[in-house]
């Protein structure tokens, strides 16, 4: 179960880091490029950005993790 839940939060991590990028593209450059990539708000898009904002919460957990 440990190896499982270390896992998920790596791939958590990974899209933090994702969604930060975009942010940061987005408000350095104006360029949002998962909308570039898929298109603005496809179904894709919007999987992504659903998957980014759970991934957010779950990074609420890796803070407190005492491992």
């Amino acid at each position: 179960m440990v190896d499982y839940m270390k896992t998920i939060d790596r791939i958590a991590l990974v899209l933090i880091i994702i969604g930060a990028i975009n942010w940061g593209l987005i408000g350095f450059f104006k360029f949002n490029l998962v909308d570039a990539i898929f298109g603005e708000l496809s179904a894709i898009s919007r999987i992504i950005y659903a998957l980014v904002g759970i991934s957010g919460l779950w990074g609420i957990k890796l803070i407190f993790d005492r491992d």
